[in-house]
């Protein structure tokens, strides 16, 4: 029997198709889109068409490939780009474009927030979390603001994966896990914060949709759709999750005490956990997981973003990228990459912007921008380790998913920065695996231990032990990054 996993994100949508009795992926599709050009610094928007365009098309790429033996196709699941904002009309039409997570033009409305409910600590008391502008309510608040006929139109509110479910089945629906990065769930009750939500308007309450756990079915295959593929209309949905989320069980973070740490576009750290983990600073988000447990979370927005643009800069492929950032020893003969080209996150700076600084007359080479990028870019997850270790998650080792970890170099810069073991799996495709898993789970194919344990491998070839000596040179040079961060910030040149 097969599951079929989608992985909807900013860049791509990818879908595989995993053969449940062998554990192999015996199908994949993708489909790459943009973002809306021309907008204002900090508004980054996508149309949500786009997303159905890449999934419908992924579909049908992976049954192809498949032939007469896609009518073995048992369930879907979607892991989503989190914090997007689809505001659909009363005729389920998509009202305007999607607010994505990156998106970074809600300050203001998060500073309203932190006045109403007592600053960071008041809202942290209230649910768990500070509200960042990259969540969902900000923008939901910024909509009613800045573009109120379109609020006025606005009847149900979705994130990215909701929508595709609800395209896919004709049901709305949210679950635990990506309803807790929205800004209004109380991560330790899993129960809408209704002051957070009535704070935005009450008509807001009558937006929202049915929340439940994530380990119920989300739907079925709408019959117009089984029929154009040419499956059964009993395939289930399963209620998918945010990217994360759904990469956590890709990579088998399902059980307390896992790290996973992605190097995609941005960058995300986290564990999973049997009780909410609550960061009284803010800075590790006390999300919700997919399999109804918790999923501490520390992210940042700069990750691969930040190694393209030098590739860009100097016309290099991934291969002499490697090449130049290994010609050069561990801590770029003191050169310091700020990596915040698209503001950050951790540590919370929306308008944040990129920082050189520690040239020399023999350290300014294309190499030295290089290696330094890459380590600015991985001593900023090196942060949110920080913390994680204040909160009692300490880790014996590190796996790693996402594009950055496909690169040698940047693995055992990893191991060095985070002065753990790391290592990678055997599929790269954490978030669309774990969408197929959860399918297989929802229905009824044995539980997430079992599931996990059978279908999620370690690929030991790229296991990295750190060195001792430059574990001790990337402390130093972390506490630098902190500290050059701290005085730019407080100089407000930063």
């Amino acid at each position: 029997m097969f599951y079929l996993g989608i992985d909807s994100g900013t860049q791509s949508t990818k879908s595989i198709v995993l053969d449940l009795e062998t554990g192999e992926v015996v199908a994949q599709s993708s489909q790459a889109y943009d973002l809306i050009d021309g907008l204002p610094a900090g508004h980054l928007e996508q149309h949500p068409s786009d997303w159905i365009d890449a999934v419908e098309s992924t579909i049908a790429g992976c049954l192809s490939q498949l032939g007469d033996r896609k009518s073995e196709l048992r369930g879907i699941g979607v892991s989503g780009q989190q914090h997007g904002l689809v505001v659909l009309d009363q005729n389920d039409e998509v009202v305007r474009p999607a607010k994505l997570w990156c998106d970074t033009s809600t300050v203001d409305q998060c500073n309203q927030y932190e006045a109403q409910f007592g600053g960071v600590s008041g809202l942290i008391e209230k649910a768990g979390n500070a509200m960042l502008p990259g969540y969902t309510i900000p923008k939901l608040l910024w909509l009613k603001q800045n573009e109120p006929a379109n609020f006025v139109k606005t009847k149900t509110i979705l994130l990215p994966h909701d929508y595709i479910n609800f395209r896919l089945s004709g049901t709305k629906r949210m679950e635990y896990g990506d309803a807790s990065g929205m800004g209004i769930l109380d991560a330790r009750t899993r129960e809408w914060d209704m002051d957070l939500v009535d704070f935005v308007d009450p008509r807001v309450r009558g937006m929202l949709p049915t929340l439940g756990s994530s380990n119920a079915i989300h739907g079925t295959l709408l019959p117009a759709l089984a029929e154009r593929w040419g499956v059964s209309s009993e395939v289930i949905v399963s209620s998918g999750g945010g990217d994360n989320m759904m990469g956590a069980i890709g990579t088998g973070n399902i059980v307390d005490g896992t790290i996973t740490a992605s190097f995609g576009t941005s960058g995300t750290l986290y564990g999973c956990a049997e009780k909410p983990i609550i960061d009284p600073n803010g800075e590790i988000a006390a999300f919700c997981d997919s399999t109804d447990r918790w999923l501490p979370l520390a992210c940042t927005m700069n990750v691969t973003v930040v190694t393209e643009q030098v590739r860009s800069w100097f016309g290099w492929d991934l291969a002499e990228l490697e090449k130049q950032v290994a010609s050069v020893p561990a801590g770029a003969d003191g050169v310091s990459f700020l990596p915040y080209l698209n503001g950050e996150r951790t540590p919370n700076l929306p308008n944040g912007t990129g920082v050189l600084h520690g040239l020399g007359g023999s350290s300014a080479s294309p190499a030295h921008l290089a290696r330094a990028a890459m380590e600015g870019a991985t001593l900023g997850l090196a942060y949110g380790l920080l913390r994680f270790d204040a909160l009692g998650l300490t880790p014996s080792e590190i796996r790693l998913t996402g594009g950055g970890s496909q690169s040698a170099i940047w693995r055992q810069i990893s191991a060095d920065v985070f002065g753990v073991p790391v290592v990678g799996l055997a599929t790269a495709e954490g978030a669309s695996l774990g969408g197929a898993i959860q399918a297989a789970h929802a229905d009824g194919q044995g539980s997430y231990e079992e599931l996990c344990g059978r279908l999620v491998s370690l690929d030991d070839s790229t296991r990295c032990q750190p060195n001792v000596e430059a574990a001790e040179l990337y402390r130093d040079k972390l506490d630098r990054q902190i500290k050059l961060t701290t005085v730019l910030k407080d100089a407000d040149l930063l």
